[in-house]
């Protein structure tokens, strides 16, 4: 049996954050929402909303439905732009060498 869609979404948020080299703190920040918040939801002790889907597409620049799907195809469909590249390690240290802070 396949996973669920529940099980979907867990994997593509992973996946997207892998992909864009962003933390958890990154993804809760872009969605206004705390850490814990994105924790317990990728832990699956609550579940992501239709809108907190949304939010989460939009971040990344993708479709909801290419979020849905799965974590293949979200991160296929992940803008070049969003995707890490060697060096970065995701939008809190490019802020942070922006800032003078590494």
């Amino acid at each position: 049996m396949g996973m669920s869609l529940d099980e979907r979404v867990r994997s593509a948020v992973a996946a997207l954050l892998h992909v864009a080299g962003e933390s958890q703190t990154d993804l809760a920040v872009a969605l206004g929402v705390s850490q814990a918040q994105v924790s317990r939801r990728q832990s699956g002790t609550a579940g992501w909303s239709l809108a907190d889907c949304e939010a989460v597409a939009a971040h990344y620049g993708i479709d909801v439905l290419d979020l849905l799907a799965g974590p293949t195809r979200a991160t296929e469909s992940l803008p070049e732009e969003r995707r890490r590249t060697p060096g970065r390690h995701g939008p809190s240290a490019r802020s942070a060498a922006v800032d003078g802070g590494v």
